[in-house]
């Protein structure tokens, strides 16, 4: 049996935080990524995001949001994602977003076309805290299984795991082929973290976006960002209503 890679400790220099990068693909779940994106922003953590032409695809038939590789616009992504977010029933996490807040939010948001291999997230040499492909479509999961680099998220997934740093793939699919199945064991061997878009209900779920911020939840607890977007088990808290 192969030992799973061990990412290495967190940094202990001193200073603001490493930047966060979000590879978006093109699994069902495109509310996942939107979400995140938006909760990061706003808890003040500089956001690199990529997203694949797939993931596009995605976020414009799921949720309804377009936008022209040539032309991304930060403050439209994010004004998207709170009224998403609301639609869904989700009350507000981080800073007020107010006009001046809201100028700083847009601020931390860099986007990166998929096949410009010149951005900073291409290189080891450029610091973060973390990668997240969310979602994680097959075939990106059977590119960072493989090693290859046919894309800037594959890219800058295997420069996360060859660096030792938390890199956090969320899978959307159902049910699992085997091939399915070895390539999420490689990641796990690779030293990637396995997060599947499973929500739970224990927390006393109320609307749509008490799903979707479970698993946001999540992957800031893999990042190591503190929020308060769900309950925590044993906290006395939790409702059954």
């Amino acid at each position: 049996m192969v030992n799973p890679v061990q990412p290495a400790a967190p940094s202990s220099l001193s200073g603001p935080p490493h930047p966060i990068v979000v590879g978006v693909t093109g699994a069902s779940g495109a509310v996942f990524a939107m979400r995140l994106i938006q909760v990061l922003v706003e808890l003040g953590r500089e956001t690199h995001v990529v997203i694949s032409p797939p993931g596009r695809t995605v976020l414009e038939h799921e949720l309804d949001f377009r936008f022209s590789p040539q032309s991304f616009e930060a403050d439209a992504f994010l004004r998207h994602a709170r009224l998403t977010a609301a639609r869904f029933g989700a009350k507000d996490e981080g800073d007020s977003t107010d006009a001046s807040l809201a100028r700083v939010h847009v601020g931390r948001l860099h986007w990166h076309a998929h096949d410009n291999y010149m951005a900073p997230i291409a290189s080891g040499s450029f610091r973060t805290s973390g990668m997240v492909v969310c979602p994680c479509s097959g075939g990106t999961l059977a590119a960072l299984a493989c090693g290859l680099s046919q894309n800037l998220v594959h890219r800058a997934a295997s420069v996360h795991l060859k660096e030792r740093r938390p890199l956090i793939i969320v899978p959307r699919e159902t049910p699992l082929s085997l091939v399915y199945l070895d390539n999420l064991r490689r990641v796990c061997e690779l030293g990637g973290v396995v997060l599947p878009a499973m929500p739970g209900w224990y927390q006393g779920v109320q609307c749509l976006a008490d799903l979707v911020d479970f698993i946001v939840a999540r992957i800031l607890d893999q990042l190591g960002i503190e929020h308060t977007l769900s309950q925590r088990w044993g906290s006395g808290d939790l409702t059954t209503d």
